[in-house]
């Protein structure tokens, strides 16, 4: 099923508000029809990072799992469910439940996290989880300045021997991931310092989450 074109307009309006990404374009484009492509499969969103990385893989969810731009109201299907199943809390939910695009952070899990970082290998534990819950039809998307954070690159490389699709959201150099194509996707923002890098990755970010929703809950 194609794209909206309103959906793609997404990363044009994007790159109007920061004409400096429009280096990024082409691969701005392919990961929103990654992620739009995932979620069509009954895929979810997987993301991880380090540090401020691991802030925005936090966003990234909370974004993507209750409504960000629109509303996203649930339709009769849930309804009918809600009445059918339990009918003291159906008009609750459908007042305020929103539908959600799924999406987990590998960041959060702190007793799996520190278990295997004290058991196995701390840099392996995003490839842990990956190896426990990531599917063919997930997308990763993995964040990372630098281009070059271990747990980091060993999670993409999780990604690819589990048919994951993968998204590197890097600075300029790309790093490691972006030297050795170690990512399907890598958005290499045109910055080279860390703190301006992460200045972009927002706003890239943010507009992965309204195209998507777009896509999916937006009109034509």
């Amino acid at each position: 099923m194609p794209i909206k074109v309103s959906t793609y307009a997404k990363v044009d309006e994007l790159i109007a508000r920061y004409p400096a990404l429009s280096a990024c374009k082409e691969d701005l484009r392919a990961a929103v029809e990654a992620i739009c492509a995932s979620y069509r499969k009954g895929g979810k969103l997987i993301a991880c990072g380090n540090g401020g990385s691991a802030s925005d893989a936090e966003h990234i969810v909370g974004e993507l799992m209750k409504g960000f731009l629109l509303p996203r109201k649930l339709g009769k299907d849930w309804e009918e469910k809600f009445r059918s199943a339990c009918p003291d809390c159906a008009d609750y939910f459908m007042e305020n439940l929103q539908g959600a695009l799924p999406a987990l952070s590998l960041v959060n899990q702190v007793a799996l996290n520190t278990a295997f970082a004290n058991d196995q290998a701390p840099d392996l534990s995003f490839a842990q989880q990956l190896l426990g819950m990531g599917r063919p039809e997930d997308t990763l998307l993995a964040i990372s300045t630098s281009g070059n954070s271990t747990n980091v690159i060993y999670a993409l490389g999780m990604a690819r021997a589990k048919g994951v699709k993968s998204i590197a959201l890097t600075g300029k150099s790309g790093g490691k991931i972006g030297r050795e194509n170690l990512s399907d996707i890598c958005i290499r923002v045109p910055e080279d310092e860390t703190y301006k890098i992460q200045e972009l990755h927002l706003p890239v970010y943010h507009m992965l989450c309204i195209a998507v929703e777009h896509e999916f809950f937006g009109e034509d």
